[in-house]
């Protein structure tokens, strides 16, 4: 005689109360919100350091990311250049770099948020803490470095190594002392490496397979606005 088996209901609760996402995807997600407050708190730091309040950090901060995708024509030229070359080593990094065929016009373009929005910063830093010649100082100071170090890259521009900008600008304010180091440093990180950087090399994008030159912006130019931000923390440490 076969046996009978009382029958169990089926518990649903481990069907309604999982969670839908996988161990490792939410672990990456972690780490990118975490990743993310740390930027902001550094941000948030940089510019109540130099004075600003939360209103103009927030301002300033969402303005920035927008910006950085707007480029302002400026000036064209005429161009003709060839390039072959795939990877592109400078300072120690590997650019991965098309191979470009380019013929024609190249476009000298501002970018918002890495030209526009520091230099309006670091004009009102300037007047605010009435630093006229030692902004202008720091700003030769680290114009200079980052002129002497800066290379000429095809197909990709003008490159600096990521560190001497900042450092620059935190040893020149620091050096200069008081008063307003943190924004003399904010000054010097920004608008020097607009300068050493961007134009005082304007020359040498002839013949670099770059349609567009973008003042201050990311590819051809880049780093301005966290130049500014490491310099601060650097000056301030």
């Amino acid at each position: 005689m076969a046996e009978r088996r009382n029958s169990q209901p089926r518990d649903d609760s481990s069907v309604y109360g999982y969670w839908p996402l996988t161990g490792s995807f939410l672990l990456i997600l972690i780490l990118l919100a975490a990743i993310a407050m740390l930027f902001v708190g550094l941000v948030g730091y940089v510019y109540k350091r130099v004075g600003l309040s939360n209103g103009w950090f927030f301002a300033i901060l969402i303005g920035s990311f927008v910006g950085s995708r707007i480029n302002i024509p400026a000036w064209r030229f005429s161009d003709q250049v060839t390039v072959e070359s795939l990877d592109v080593v400078a300072f120690g990094v590997r650019w991965r770099v098309p191979a470009v065929r380019h013929t024609g016009r190249v476009t000298i373009a501002v970018n918002v948020g890495g030209a526009v929005i520091p230099t309006a910063v670091s004009v009102y830093l300037v007047v605010h803490n009435r630093v006229w010649w030692h902004a202008l100082i720091a700003i030769a100071c680290v114009a200079a470095v980052v002129w002497i170090v800066a290379r000429p890259i095809p197909g990709v521009g003008i490159v600096v190594p990521t560190l001497v900008p900042p450092v620059a600008a935190a040893l020149a304010a620091t050096i200069i002392g008081r008063p307003a180091v943190a924004a003399l440093a904010y000054v010097g990180g920004t608008v020097g490496t607009l300068v050493g950087g961007d134009l005082l090399n304007l020359w040498r994008t002839r013949g670099l397979g770059a349609p567009v030159v973008s003042i201050g912006g990311a590819g051809t130019f880049d780093g301005i606005f966290l130049t500014g931000l490491l310099a601060v923390v650097l000056a301030s440490l």
